[in-house]
């Protein structure tokens, strides 16, 4: 039996209910494979999914595109490639509570913003807030990350990024009322996130076990849309008490089933959205034209 490790970005939510549908049904384990995978929680975020896949404590990880750049443009570069896609749209937003009374970005001026500390973020959305007419001025806050969306519901912070699909069904089921900006209504290009990771070097040696893997993460994901009920039980086990309370997990996955893309689509990541992003940071000065040249990603590994 080959044995995979994959770190995880977050504490197990929808987004990774391929992975831990295929672990749960056996997929992984038909095609010869143990897989396992490491909560960032165990650490309290210490140590980054792309750092895990660096030091060698996990084969893959799941993180935003921005660690695919980075870790292939730091000192010590380290060859790794996106490999997979869980998402096929962006189902993320910069959001604030509708009590604030804060009805577009521009109107973030001046006020909080709780940051992830995330390669790009407060760039992000400085020009958010700058093409929606603000000046792009306000104040960054950067607490723990596991504490980052009770900032928002105490109000420390007026606006916070969040995936849509997680913390607003969370919203939606406390009755809390938002005000999300999405990327895209705004004319920023948003690459995917999350994306399975992987090393070059390992990717070559263990291609036929990456695609296995891949093949019956493809099979949970499918499995998510055309057995609902039985996709939301798995999910039940492996969430955090918390977000079993707090989080209506069938409507979760409601929200998020369709964006996992048709079967022939799962994991797909389309060139010219990558490449607009790309082209998007080189424009506005944050990575150099050199990761234009750089492959990044690959859809080979797909069946």
């Amino acid at each position: 039996m080959d044995t995979l490790k994959i770190a995880l970005d977050w504490t197990p939510n929808v987004n990774h209910l391929g992975f831990f549908i295929a672990q749960e049904k056996g997929f992984y384990h038909e095609l010869g494979l143990s897989v396992s995978f490491l909560n960032p929680q165990e650490d309290h975020y210490q140590t980054t999914p792309g750092k895990k896949l660096e030091l060698g404590l996990a084969d893959m990880a799941l993180a935003p595109f921005e660690t695919v750049i980075s870790l292939n443009n730091k000192n010590n570069r380290v060859e790794a490639i996106a490999v997979y896609a869980l998402l096929q749209s962006d189902l993320s937003s910069i959001t604030t509570l509708a009590s604030t009374g804060i009805n577009s970005p521009r109107e973030l001026v001046g006020k909080t913003y709780a940051s992830y500390k995330a390669r790009y973020e407060d760039t992000i959305v400085q020009e958010l807030v700058r093409h929606d007419g603000g000046e792009g001025v306000f104040t960054v806050s950067y607490p723990e990350k596991l504490g980052i969306w009770n900032t928002l519901l105490g109000g420390k912070a007026e606006a916070t990024w969040i995936f849509d699909n997680w913390e607003g069904v969370e919203a939606t089921t406390q009755g809390i009322a938002l005000r999300s900006f999405r990327l895209a209504d705004y004319g920023i290009p948003y690459g995917y996130s999350p994306v399975l990771i992987a090393k070059r070097s390992q990717l070559e040696v263990h291609r036929a076990l990456y695609k296995k893997c891949i093949a019956a993460t493809q099979k949970g994901y499918a499995f998510a849309q055309t057995h609902p009920e039985e996709a939301v039980a798995i999910l039940k086990n492996v969430v955090p008490e918390r977000d079993r309370i707090h989080i209506d997990l069938a409507q979760s996955l409601a929200v998020t089933a369709p964006h996992f893309g048709e079967k022939e689509l799962h994991g797909f990541m389309d060139p010219e959205r990558v490449h607009a992003f790309l082209h998007w940071l080189v424009n506005h000065k944050l990575e150099n034209e050199v990761i234009l040249k750089q492959t990044l990603f690959t859809n080979e590994l797909l069946s």
